[in-house]
């Protein structure tokens, strides 16, 4: 199954809505693109920290994916984001690394990066069940 498979058999519509597309995929990461959209701005023009976290919880479960050879059932367990600056009229890159593959629990972070910046805007982590 490839990325884009899992994207679209495994998230719920409104997940798909915003846009994902999958830039790259390693043995242990993913890269995913939120497209920049106004609907998914707040108050100010800066994208909602909503949108910011469904798409890292999104990347964590392609990247553990990759890693695990495909798709299983997961559950988010924790995830734990920091917002360090906006994100204005530009796509956001996110990057999620496994930082521990267990049989039972995956551990991810999660750089949040505006396309072409050099530092991240955001940062997340995310605890994983693999439920199978």
């Amino acid at each position: 199954m490839t990325p884009e498979e899992i994207l679209r058999d495994n998230f719920s519509p409104w997940v798909l809505d915003l846009g994902l597309r999958v830039e790259s995929v390693g043995s242990r990461e993913a890269v995913l693109r939120l497209p920049w959209s106004a609907s998914l701005a707040r108050e100010g023009g800066g994208l909602s920290g909503q949108a910011m976290m469904a798409a890292a919880d999104t990347a964590t479960v392609i990247a553990i994916s990759a890693a695990r050879g495909g798709y299983v059932p997961m559950t988010t367990v924790q995830q734990s984001t920091t917002f360090q600056r906006p994100v204005i009229d530009t796509d956001l890159l996110v990057h999620a690394r496994i930082t521990k593959l267990g049989r039972t629990l995956a551990f991810c972070d999660i750089a949040l990066t505006p396309d072409g910046a050099p530092d991240p805007a955001a940062h997340a982590t995310t605890v994983y069940a693999l439920l199978s």
